[in-house]
């Protein structure tokens, strides 16, 4: 049965209407983005067979690749579907004001205490909003840094997957001495080009010890 066939109480939109979206199942908000159905399947039902496949924090991490190859779901669909879903992460990044603010590097290495006093090099990234929020912290590699355990794509999946605008690299050094070695000031500079290659900026490079700690950026090596 097509939408326009049910009574007019149980059409998505005029129930939105009527009884504000808060009123509609998570189906029916569905079907609203969609707007159309399939020759086999109404708008509704379309909704209800997607989120039965997968379940809504599932949804709304696929990408258009992803989402065309579903069945019922055109370029068109997608891309309403991606636009409605970056349009809440944006809110919601944007009023969350719980999220830490990093203006220095000392507000990235107050981030970074649980690396500090460890015996093994721990190479960790934070990822940032376009408001210097920190939205995602991720170990990238343990053990001593070569370009084998840091590889650009590793280092800046996550970011594209978080939006990130930019994002700060970190290690320790187990040896008390924050001096960059040859392979940190040549990994640092593989970064930064991958970084402008993706448009995610490399702000700065730390590397810490349990007493002091250092600034690429500051030191003139970014």
């Amino acid at each position: 049965m097509k939408i326009k066939d049910l009574p007019k109480h149980l059409r998505p939109r005029e129930k939105l209407i009527e009884k504000s979206e808060s009123a509609l199942t998570n189906s029916e908000l569905l079907a609203i983005l969609f707007r159309t159905g399939t020759t086999k399947k109404n708008a509704i039902e379309l909704a209800e067979y997607i989120l039965h496949k997968y379940p809504m924090k599932k949804l709304v991490e696929l990408d258009y690749d992803t989402l065309v190859e579903i069945d019922g779901i055109d370029a068109g669909k997608a891309c309403t579907l991606l636009a409605s879903f970056e349009l809440v992460k944006r809110a919601l990044q944007k009023h969350d004001t719980h999220l830490p603010m990093i203006n220095s590097p000392q507000d990235a290495v107050d981030q970074l205490t649980e690396i500090r006093s460890k015996k093994k090099e721990y190479f960790v990234a934070l990822y940032l909003n376009a408001r210097n929020q920190l939205i995602h912290k991720e170990t990238i590699s343990i053990g001593t840094l070569n370009a084998s355990l840091v590889h650009p794509r590793d280092v800046f999946e996550p970011g594209v997957r978080m939006n990130a605008a930019s994002i700060i690299i970190s290690h320790n050094h187990p040896s008390g001495d924050p001096k960059p070695s040859d392979p940190d000031i040549r990994i640092t500079k593989q970064l930064k080009e991958a970084g402008e290659i993706l448009g995610i900026q490399l702000q700065d490079h730390l590397i810490v010890t349990e007493e002091t700690y250092l600034s690429m950026k500051e030191e003139g090596c970014l």
